[in-house]
């Protein structure tokens, strides 16, 4: 039997989660502007991630040789999918070198995460459509998307901690994903809330995978299965599948009870603040919390690397929330433990004067002199840093490096508030924003196809009104 499912007998937070996706106007052209840049950025750092064989063993068809016919495309290859395991393609390569945005409050993640499901379902969709005689979708559909999908995800993060219960992040990229996409399917609102209780009952993966001694390569396809999981659940709620009306508030058996310890999960008012405010990972591939580190340490190379043997102590000054996920003292295993590494991104930035995703692998990590840096470091946390970090009207991610020498002299104090992805540094960020999309695209395209899908992502109104099949076909490689 089903069961009787009335708003007011449903949970608060999916009704609130449907009542934004269905009723919420965007009308924010900051969030539309900078949902411009994250597609940008995203697609390039997924593009950047088909160079390594780690990455790319993952991508294609389940069964190879399989095509689906009006499928939705993987950007950079030749493979069309079924949307479902599109999305974790697309949701794989986008996360695997931990290059895209960043959401940093009570709980962390990176909100473009959804972008997997999205674009994988747009396009799906636009091609069926047009193979049906009516309109495709248009990338604005896309953008619009991706601006819920970022609130929903970030909101959650700003009123609840995952990670202290063990569970990880991507929880809130299934459920995102779970709500825009049922949406686009154009499911109904209690077909969404439906959904959205499935995605709950589903819990989530446990955050093993990202701390020692288990930090692994599952941090970067993490997402992709969280992303591709939300379509999954979106397709089979508007074919009818029933929801549960108090999975979260369900006495002992909800998520509240079970996984959050009885602790009522709730939404700000929602509208477009994530997106607006959510972080650009610009300079270098690495966790976020580790980004003004970096940025110090490669202000104080020119100093220090002519001095790397004469160096007597390191001192990183930092918050809370890095020291409780990046500060890794010991042996690291592989790329997905190094640059979960705060002492090893440091040393690298000390060393050479700058950070990019090969300095993860173990041909870089093999120089000695990585290591003996790493061990002449101190971490301490500056309580001063932590709650600026937490206020909302800063939401700074502050790091100050500093290097005493055997003789007794020491380097300034480097420190950094803000990196330079953050809202306060926007303006600044944008050009460079664009020069590491190029990059990207240029390692893997003909010059002539990658200067095609950079320009058509700088210009807003041309973009918007692009269908999304011929925006996806354009990436085809």
């Amino acid at each position: 039997m089903r069961m009787n499912q009335t708003m007011q007998q449903t949970d608060a937070l999916l009704t609130d989660i449907a009542d934004y996706v269905y009723d919420q106007k965007i009308s924010s052209s900051e969030a539309y502007d900078t949902a411009r840049y994250v597609l940008m950025d995203t697609l390039g750092a997924g593009i950047l991630a088909l160079r390594y064989p780690e990455c790319t063993k993952h991508l294609g068809p389940i069964v190879p040789g399989t095509i689906v016919p009006n499928g939705a495309r993987m950007p950079g290859t030749q493979f069309e999918l079924d949307p479902v395991h599109a999305a974790f393609n697309i949701g794989c390569a986008i996360r695997w070198l931990d290059y895209n945005d960043t959401w940093l409050a009570k709980e962390w993640g990176h909100p473009s995460d959804n972008l997997g499901g999205i674009l994988a379902t747009a396009d799906y969709l636009s091609r069926q459509r047009v193979a049906e005689g009516r309109e495709p979708l248009t990338m604005n559909e896309v953008l619009t998307a991706m601006v819920k999908a970022h609130e929903i995800q970030g909101s959650i993060a700003l009123n609840h901690s995952f990670n202290r219960v063990g569970l990880d992040h991507v929880l809130l990229v299934k459920v995102a994903t779970t709500a825009v996409v049922t949406h686009m399917l154009g499911g109904s609102k209690q077909e969404m809330i439906n959904a959205l209780s499935n995605a709950w009952v589903d819990n989530s993966s446990l955050r093993t995978y990202r701390h020692y001694p288990n930090a692994g390569s599952r941090k970067s396809w993490a997402a992709g299965d969280a992303t591709s999981r939300g379509v999954r659940l979106a397709l089979m709620a508007v074919k009818g599948e029933m929801g549960y009306a108090t999975a979260l508030s369900a006495k002992g058996w909800g998520f509240q009870d079970v996984m959050m310890n009885g602790e009522e999960l709730s939404v700000p008012k929602m509208d477009a603040y994530v997106m607006e405010h959510v972080l650009f990972k610009v300079s270098f591939p690495a966790e976020f919390h580790a980004q003004t580190a970096v940025e110090a340490a490669i202000e104080l190379h020119r100093d220090v690397k002519e001095r790397l043997q004469d160096i007597e102590r390191i001192d990183i000054v930092t918050h809370e929330a890095a020291i409780r996920i990046i500060d890794k003292t010991g042996p690291l295993q592989n790329p997905a433990d190094r640059d979960h590494c705060l002492q090893y991104m440091t040393a690298v930035g000390l060393i050479f004067g700058r950070l990019d995703a090969d300095h993860y692998e173990d041909s870089a990590a093999a120089n000695p002199v990585i290591d003996q840096l790493r061990n002449k470091m101190i971490v301490k946390e500056n309580k001063q840093y932590t709650e600026d970090y937490l206020d909302p009207s800063k939401r700074s991610i502050p790091n100050q490096v500093q290097v005493h020498f055997m003789d007794g002299t020491s380097t300034a104090p480097a420190e950094v508030e803000y990196p330079l992805g953050h809202q306060r540094r926007r303006e600044e960020a944008k050009p460079q924003i664009i020069e590491k999309c190029r990059q990207n695209l240029n390692a893997h395209y003909p010059p002539k196809q990658a200067s095609l899908l950079l320009e058509q992502m700088l210009d807003h109104d041309r973009l918007a009104e692009t269908p999304v099949h011929h925006f996806m076909s354009d990436w085809v490689y």
